[in-house]
């Protein structure tokens, strides 16, 4: 029976082997330690902004950016609702409020205008614009930081699929006032588990360190000042973190790869594109298309459960986040474009770590989809 192939699987091998061994033979197998602190000078460097906050999750990076810019309750935060739910939760964990914004429909990425408008609808309530790239391609910030800046609010990027990524020639990561990095285990990079804080704001990075290990006071042992959390990186994980930064510029040129190779695959299949195919600086965490069947004869849930059953993993797109019972009742400005996206869309195997013989299965199965559709 052929092995499953996964949407994007860790890439590790020896040389993370060896930074884990080196780590724990060092004795530092606690939270924190020295290849905590040289993982965020080391991540800070590449993104280039002065200040890097290590922790256990992405999500805890974003908790942490909202709550350093003091976010909290009767506050209104600016959310696109096509993203992965964590984006909205963390807002919830504050006690304030999502307001959920459509997306622009080529790239999947929160609309500008729109954006523009709930600021004016909602003036003096909305205290944050929570801004996300997705699947790997940069949200539009030339258009956002002068909305955000004209109102006096702060940008904070949801930048947990992106790091690799460009917008204008910047990196990933240093827009905003704060952003947010992920290493679980299926993004660019991975450390098992894990994320960073990003910033230029010392007193951002500050506040958000000091939280980040239970508020406690320095030089005095059990003396909290805030209510804090425990969110520290392990110094093994971020060993692994280590080595996988020293291999990312092979990781992004191999997914690149792969979605060149999907593009002219696709581009003689009528009725599908490939969703931000005009970003030329995405790293292409995921490769998602989009199927109008229509045109193309076919769904995009019908490839994804041919697909399925040659034991290859495909996902749609992420459900829109206002369509869930959980954030039912929250306001929004929504045209749809992200509920058609959802309905439309697939995001195919697109890892670093997939093989050349595994990604021939994935098009030698997509091929026998489409023959046997004429």
């Amino acid at each position: 029976m052929a092995e499953r192939i996964h949407l994007s699987p860790p890439d590790v091998g020896e040389l993370e082997e060896a930074h884990v061994l080196a780590a724990m033979r060092s004795g530092w197998v606690a939270p924190l330690g020295p290849d905590v602190d040289a993982f965020e000078r080391e991540v800070a460097g590449r993104v280039g902004v002065r200040h890097a906050v290590a922790v256990n999750s992405g999500t805890a990076a974003l908790h942490l950016a909202l709550l350093a810019l003091g976010i909290g309750p009767r506050h209104r935060v600016l959310v696109p609702t096509l993203t992965f739910v964590a984006t909205a939760n963390v807002v919830r964990y504050t006690g304030a409020e999502p307001v959920f914004v459509d997306c622009d429909p080529r790239t999947g990425n929160v609309d500008p205008e729109l954006v523009a408008e709930a600021v004016a609808r909602w003036p003096g309530e909305v205290a944050a614009v929570l801004a996300v790239d997705l699947y790997g391609a940069c949200a539009e910030y030339r258009s956002l930081l002068p909305i955000c800046d004209g109102a006096g609010l702060p940008l904070v990027e949801d930048a947990a699929e992106s790091l690799g990524s460009l917008h204008g020639g910047r990196a990933a990561g240093s827009f905003g006032r704060a952003a947010a990095l992920s290493f679980n285990g299926n993004k660019i990079i991975t450390s098992s588990g894990g994320g960073m804080l990003l910033t230029d704001d010392t007193a951002i990075a500050t506040r958000a360190r000091h939280l980040s290990r239970q508020a406690r006071v320095p030089g005095r042992e059990f003396d909290h000042t805030d209510v804090g959390y425990q969110y520290q990186l392990s110094n093994l994980l971020a060993a692994v973190g280590r080595a996988q930064l020293r291999r990312i510029d092979g990781m992004l040129e191999r997914r690149r790869e792969l979605r060149e190779r999907y593009a002219k695959f696709f581009a003689a299949v009528p009725g599908v594109r490939l969703l931000g195919a005009d970003d030329r600086q995405s790293n292409c965490w995921l490769t998602p298309i989009v199927v109008d069947p229509e045109l193309a004869g076919w769904s995009a849930d019908l490839l994804g459960a041919h697909l399925e059953a040659h034991d290859i993993e495909a996902r749609p797109l992420f459900t829109p986040l206002h369509l869930l019972a959980l954030y039912a009742g929250c306001d929004g400005l929504i045209t749809g474009a992200a509920q058609r996206l959802f309905r439309t869309g697939l995001a195919l195997p697109s890892g670093s770590a997939l093989t050349d013989a595994q990604v021939d299965r994935v098009h030698a199965a997509i091929s026998a989809f489409l023959e046997a559709r004429g």
